[in-house]
């Protein structure tokens, strides 16, 4: 039976169950060796929580809409929410390399008690997380260090998200831009340009400003080229009347 693999890691690192990549990869290939399965593609999702469902997930998504069987390491790779169990069993079918003989009805218990540890997990975290900013508040030295420990850990992570989704809005613009200048330079290439300093003087002649506002050099053009997967084809040029 062909299958796809799915794997995921979450926002935690390795995993809300501790498994990695790679130990997840390794169940699905046990399982497979055992069970005949013919493990087609691979899909994974990193850095992304169990929480949201699975067909809001990158990865995931593409798995499912594959067609065929999907295989996880373990049933919380898929989710730890009852509901979105549920609803999968209901228009698609997946494996679980750890018990890939369980039926409907075993999976969706394990399932409930996957969703009953989530619960658990997250009420011990706010217990603990209580505990110590109340010993923390009477004076207690070590609580203290490690609620300043947890802060410095939460605006670091801030931090990096930010400059991620900073990233992501410079490469858009950067994108933009480049669109904005696409069809002056498939002329230029159109009319003759055959190098990077040709396409160059034919922007500065027909006054095409850079994104800066600069003058156009090799250099420039050749970036913003290969944003656009844009290529100098060496063909005589055309005749414009």
């Amino acid at each position: 039976m062909e299958v796809v693999a799915y794997y995921r890691v979450s926002t935690k690192g390795q995993g809300e169950s501790g498994l990695g990549l790679d130990a997840q990869r390794e169940y699905v290939r046990i399982a497979a060796e055992a069970q005949g399965w013919d493990v087609v593609a691979e899909f994974e999702d990193v850095g992304v929580s169990g929480s949201l469902h699975p067909l809001e997930r990158p990865a995931s998504t593409k798995a499912f809409a594959d067609g065929r069987p999907v295989v996880v390491a373990k049933l919380d790779r898929l989710s730890r929410d009852v509901e979105h169990i549920a609803g999968l069993m209901k228009r698609s079918v997946f494996k679980v390399a750890t018990m890939p003989n369980a039926s409907t009805v075993e999976l969706h218990l394990y399932a409930v008690l996957a969703e009953q540890e989530r619960n658990f997990i997250s009420q011990r975290t706010k217990a603990a997380l209580a505990s110590l900013e109340a010993r923390a508040v009477a004076g207690n030295i070590d609580a203290m260090h490690s609620l300043a420990n947890r802060e410095d850990k939460l605006r670091k992570g801030r931090s990096m998200l930010n400059r991620a989704k900073g990233q992501d809005t410079q490469r858009q613009q950067a994108d933009d831009r480049a669109a904005l200048v696409k069809d002056a330079i498939e002329l230029c290439v159109l009319k003759g340009a055959s190098s990077l300093q040709a396409v160059a003087d034919c922007l500065i002649a027909r006054n095409i400003p850079t994104a800066r506002g600069g003058a156009w050099s090799p250099t420039t053009v050749m970036r913003v080229m290969q944003r656009l997967d844009l290529h100098i084809k060496k063909n005589p040029p055309l005749s414009f009347r």
